[in-house]
Order: structure tokens, then sequence, then C-alpha cells
């Protein structure tokens, strides 16, 4: 089977889905809370290194059906790049129905003139996007290269390109002093922008990432405990009134509650399952079990 450059990062839902790597490590890298790729330089694998890779797994692996592009943001690659190696996972793949990759909002927009829509009619039509927060200052403050502003822009001309969109958001990414302004300015990004799925994921911060998130957040930070990160997670489920229904899931190894449900249709009962964390001691992922 394939020899990968490690460490190899996938969303949860990519699990059992073949991974080509396109490219290797992130080309932004600058996030202050994120850890992955900090060992690597970015690089555009060659072509035909890439499609050597395609071959070899089409040979341990025929039938697959869905792919994942790694590294940490694929769609960076030229689209004439990108098509070539849709092309030849077409070729290799007779059942292949999709193809999904991480993609900054920056990528998003950089591509021009129906780009878009020549990937997705190739097949590549589940990005995953890290919002993180709605919230201008903590965007700043974690180093993202992003405001709500060009997120919107970005998530709206994904769907105009009628590509899924999977957004995530990291609980507890303001501390105890910006939680209200970090939920507040969240729900108001995701009201106002269509995503397809939404996940959360829980404010971890490795060692290697934990100084440098203290330092550029620029004053003190306090992490939230269970319950405040619970409370975040209710009000984020209660004040969602998404443009479209929304899969959503907490089901991340860092979350101490997993949920899963459709938004707006089952606002109540995810809302009763926190409640019942909340007041009954729900039973909560334990901490050694949690990461990343």
């Amino acid at each position: 089977m394939l020899i990968y450059d490690m460490p190899l990062y996938r969303p949860p839902s990519e699990g059992n889905n073949l991974i080509i790597q396109a490219t290797l490590g992130c080309h932004f890298n600058q996030c202050s809370f994120c850890s992955m790729y900090k060992q690597k330089h970015f690089s555009v694998r060659p072509l035909e290194v890439v499609f050597q890779d395609i071959e070899q797994a089409a040979r341990a692996w025929p039938e697959a059906q869905r792919v994942f592009l790694a590294d940490g943001d694929a769609l960076t690659l030229p689209t004439d790049h990108l098509l070539a190696i849709l092309d030849r996972l077409a070729v290799a793949f007779p059942r292949l129905s999709r193809v999904s990759c991480y993609a900054n909002p920056s990528d998003i927009l950089r591509k021009q003139g129906g780009e878009l829509e020549r990937l997705r009619e190739r097949r590549l039509n589940l990005l995953y996007v890290g919002i993180e927060s709605g919230s201008g200052v903590i965007l700043k403050k974690i180093s993202k290269g992003a405001t709500p502003r060009s997120i919107r822009r970005a998530l709206e001309k994904a769907h105009g390109g009628r590509l899924k969109v999977s957004a995530t958001v990291i609980l507890g990414l303001g501390g105890e002093s910006r939680s209200e302004e970090h939920i507040q300015g969240t729900i108001e990004l995701l009201n106002s922008a269509p995503v397809t799925y939404l996940s959360t994921l829980q404010l971890f911060l490795e060692t290697g990432a934990r100084q440098r998130f203290l330092e550029k957040f620029g004053e003190p930070f306090i992490p939230q405990d269970d319950q405040a990160i619970l409370h975040e997670q209710r009000r984020l489920v209660a004040g969602l009134e998404p443009p479209a229904p929304v899969i959503f899931r907490s089901n991340h190894a860092s979350n101490a509650l997993a949920l899963a449900g459709n938004l707006p249709r089952d606002r109540e009962p995810l809302l009763a399952r926190i409640d019942h964390a909340l007041n009954h001691g729900e039973r909560l992922r334990p901490r050694q079990l949690r990461g990343l």
C-alpha cells in the first residue's frame, strides 16, 4: 500500500476513505492554536509522483469510491494541476463518487471564472473549511489570516460553485474573557452563510502550540472547563438559524460531549442532551481519551 509522508491528518469522516497526498504540509501554517504540519515545509508533490500513488492505490483498492486529497490545503494548488489529479483519479477508480480536501478561505477566494465549478464537475465536491470563530478580534488573535467577511465570502463562493462545505468551529477559543463574542460572532457568521456540515472541536493545545498560542493571544487567556464549554455549545446550538439545513456533529475526539443531529430540525433534542450533561453530570469523554 502507499507510503505516506508523516504525520498524516484527515477529518474523522474520511477515516475509511483513500488518502492521496497532493501536497505536503500547509502553505499558510500560521494558526497559533494548530500544531499540525509544524515539522513539514510546504511543497507541491510532482504530478508524476502523485500519479504513481494513484496507480499503486488503484491496484490495491480498485473499488474505492471516496478520496481525500492531503495534506493541509490541497485547494491552494493551481486549478489545472488539480484537474490533472482529478482526471487521473476518475480513470483509476471507476466507482469514484467524491473527492474532498481541506481549504483555507483564501484558497476558495483565489479561484476565479468558474474554476470551482470545473473542479466540482470532476468530483471535487466537498471542502473542509476551518472557520474557528466568527469574531474578528479572535481570528486576529489566533493568526487565522481571515476575517468574518472573507470567510463569509468564501462560503458563499463555494456554495455558488455548488460545492459542499464541512465547516469547523473551535469551542473555548476565546477563553473566559471572550467567550460571548466568540459564540455570538460565530452564530452571526453561520446564520448569514450556507454550509452543509458543521462540526465543533474543543480547544486542545498540544505542548508545541501552547506557548505560541498564549503569546499571540496578546492578553491573559483563562481556559474554560467542561461546564463552560458545554454552555458555549448550548448557546451555539440555540442561536443557529442557518440559511439552509445543516448536518451538525461534535464527534471529533477533542470534544467532551459527542452530539449528532440536523439543525434546525433537531435543535430541541440536542439542547436536551446538553442540558442533561450540564445538570445531571452525563458521562463525558475522559480527558485522557481526548486529542487531535
